[in-house]
């Protein structure tokens, strides 16, 4: 299970979503991460704010203090690809 924690100036999730194929490959969680990197990315280079993430296997931290426009819109995207995916696989505890 992965739990997500969303605060005004940053987000926290830790776990990992438990949908290990036969490959021993969890695509899900690989899904979560893929966005979440995107996420991250797109802050800094494409807004230009000025985030700190810490990332690690089953471990991040992003935080801010203040989001542009634009920065929040990614992070709002991010948001609604996490809660498809937590509807298809009921793998998100979101706090």
């Amino acid at each position: 299970m992965i739990r997500l924690c969303i605060r005004k100036n940053g987000i926290q999730m830790n776990g990992h979503a438990g949908y290990t194929g036969p490959d021993g490959v969890d695509r899900v969680c690989s899904a979560v991460s893929a966005l979440t990197c995107a996420m991250i990315n797109a802050l800094s280079d494409l807004c230009g704010d000025r985030i700190r993430a810490d990332t690690g296997s089953g471990k991040t931290v992003v935080e801010w203090e203040d989001l542009s426009d634009g920065g929040k819109l990614l992070v709002d995207a991010w948001f609604l690809g996490l809660v498809d995916i937590d509807r298809k696989y009921n793998c998100i505890e979101f706090q």
